[in-house]
């Protein structure tokens, strides 16, 4: 019997058993080629045909507008802190961001390298433990665009609506860690962005979904791998791709599809949340959640009473099959990373043994 565990870890994360699984019956031989995904040409019909799959089906799940590019790239998210500056902020101009915790704060660190920009709101005084309000918001109206994060992994804050930029002004997402885990309006947004190892595949690859007006202002003098409008014009293949993790990204959005959608699955991910929460918030103090409000349905991030009742908890956790449950080493304490793909039962026993743990040494 292949061992499974109860998988929490924030990223590379749980992918569902489904597609492990069609995956592994497909490693020898993709569709009758004779070779794995792994080593057939990424000119080859075959891998176009998976890539206009994977663009078809995302495409349907966001119910993304015809006038938006989708791109399977390179770099994960971080490489794209960089370039996103690069191609939509024109020289002289300044760029507008919200730091809502360790992600963002990366972005704009990035942005500033390369160019002015401000920070309209910065929740680092706060320990980024909740969001900044709408009315909170710094906006410069000729800002070249507002760049958010909708889920900050290491601090537990999720947006469960976007903000809304000056008039006129671009709104670009890093969607890394909450990406197609509930139903958004891809029309508010100029670009999303999001590497895909939390909750649509393995590491490797980031999905950039780019409204069309965006690559006009793309400067002429980029180099080729670093110009969404070079990687656009050749849909994705303007180099050799991450092929097997564009094929995994495709295997689960089609699971995504046949288990209800991204309606379906925000379902899910509410009730698993919620179990979370609840222990937390009932447990008289004994777990202290990080975020005061705007948690996460992605990332529940709490304290024990001290950091040795912790390293027990992680340590007795992981006896029971439960692993990934320590905070970031950043922030410490614990860290319960719910993507799409862990099924209820896994949090369940999570629920259950907090509850016993709490017993015993509350």
């Amino acid at each position: 019997m292949t061992k499974r565990v109860h998988n929490f870890n924030p990223g590379p994360a749980v992918l569902p058993l489904e597609v492990l699984q069609h995956a592994q019956a497909e490693m020898l031989d993709y569709k009758g080629t004779g070779m794995s995904v792994m080593e057939i040409s990424h000119r080859s019909k075959e891998f176009e045909s998976i890539v206009t799959d994977a663009q078809t089906d995302l495409r349907d799940l966001l119910k993304i507008p015809a006038n938006y590019k989708i791109l399977f790239l390179q770099g994960g998210a971080s490489l794209h802190f960089a370039m996103i500056p690069m191609n939509f902020r024109p020289a002289g101009i300044s760029a507008d961001y919200i730091v809502t915790g360790t992600w963002s704060k990366k972005a704009f660190k990035e942005s500033q390298k390369l160019g002015t920009a401000k920070a309209a709101a910065n929740m680092e005084a706060e320990n980024f433990n909740h969001l900044p309000a709408q009315s909170d918001l710094k906006l410069d109206p000729k800002a070249a665009y507002l760049h958010f994060t909708s889920n900050e992994t290491i601090h537990g804050v999720e947006y469960s609506t976007e903000p809304v930029p000056a008039a006129g002004v671009p709104l670009i997402c890093d969607n890394s860690s909450d990406f197609v885990s509930r139903p958004i309006d891809v029309s508010k947004y100029a670009m999303l962005y999001a590497g895909v190892q939390k909750n649509a595949g393995p590491a490797g690859v980031v999905v950039c979904i780019i409204r069309e007006d965006m690559l006009g202002k793309v400067p002429a003098n980029l180099p080729n791998l670093l110009d969404y409008k070079a990687l656009a014009e050749e849909n994705s293949l303007l180099n050799t791709p991450p092929c097997w993790s564009i094929y995994i990204v495709g295997l689960v959005l089609k699971w995504l599809k046949e288990i209800g959608g991204l309606e379906g699955i925000a379902k899910r991910n509410q009730t698993k949340a919620g179990l979370v929460y609840q222990t937390i918030d009932e447990s008289g103090g004994f777990y202290k959640g990080h975020a005061k409000s705007d948690r996460s349905l992605m990332n529940v991030t709490f304290r024990l009473p001290t950091e040795q009742l912790e390293d027990t908890f992680a340590s007795e956790a992981k006896k029971r099959d439960m692993i990934g449950l320590k905070g970031h080493r950043s922030v410490g304490g614990m860290r319960a990373s719910l993507y799409n793909a862990l099924p209820i039962e896994a949090v369940e026993e999570l629920v259950k043994f907090m509850k016993e743990f709490q017993q015993k040494n509350g």
